[in-house]
């Protein structure tokens, strides 16, 4: 069943990471729970997800997920969360596999844990279904990284290539995803599977949904310590 615009949109949200490359920054807090200006990285991701409507969200937790699920035991005003958490790392795309039971539209939202990308999810959906999508990726402008993943598309905005941390392309993969359902089935169970390397590369039906916002994240103590800035500046915070 198709969602009447973004409210009736979920949101599975991917905070499972250890983040062994800002784990001396964060002091023994998963990635999606770093401090920024007081407040966790994922509450400014909410925020997002709920000024654009999204009301239903599942978050994916592995890592010290009990850190994540203490903060949100409470819930979230004027949302559902649930959280599914991993025994064990089963990638971003086994991560969702074992979500799939909570995820209740079709389509429905991917989002990692430790970026933001203010990208026009009511514009995602509109180009999802107009394309007859199986799944739609968020592209945003690659700034000279060289950790992002390097999407190109066809003149139809159909992905010819996905190229996880190569950062050879003009298009960086936001880290923001549109799937119908009948992704999950494509998903091995119980095993680590990851979107990026295994199941994004062959996808048939897979478009990228052209973004100008700007990609921050904190993966790396860098990123990190800039974050609070640039969320104000760019009206997140």
């Amino acid at each position: 069943m198709r969602p009447a615009g973004t409210a009736g949109l979920c949101a599975a949200i991917l905070c499972g990471g250890a983040g062994k490359r800002l784990r001396k920054a964060v002091r023994g807090r998963p990635k999606p729970m770093a401090l920024v200006s007081g407040a966790p990285f994922l509450d400014y991701l909410l925020g997002y997800l709920l000024k654009a409507g999204v009301r239903d969200i599942v978050l994916c937790t592995g890592y010290k997920s009990d850190v994540i699920e203490n903060h949100y035991r409470r819930g979230l005003p004027g949302a559902r969360v649930a959280v599914s958490r991993e025994p064990k790392p089963l990638g971003t795309a086994g991560a969702l596999k074992r979500a799939a039971a909570l995820i209740k539209s079709d389509p429905f939202l991917v989002l990692n844990g430790d970026s933001i990308c203010a990208a026009d999810l009511s514009g995602l959906l509109r180009f999802h279904l107009k394309k007859k999508a199986l799944a739609s990726v968020v592209l945003t402008r690659n700034t000279g990284r060289s950790d992002v993943g390097a999407v190109a598309t066809d003149r139809s905005g159909r992905v010819t290539r996905f190229s996880e941390k190569s950062g050879r392309g003009v298009l960086a993969n936001a880290g923001i995803y549109l799937l119908n359902k009948k992704v999950l089935e494509l998903i091995p169970a119980r095993r680590k599977y990851s979107l990026e390397y295994d199941l994004f590369p062959g996808l048939k039906d897979c478009y990228g949904f052209k973004s100008r916002a700007a990609l921050l994240d904190i993966g790396v103590p860098e990123r990190y310590r800039t974050a609070g800035k640039i969320l104000k500046r760019t009206g997140l915070k």
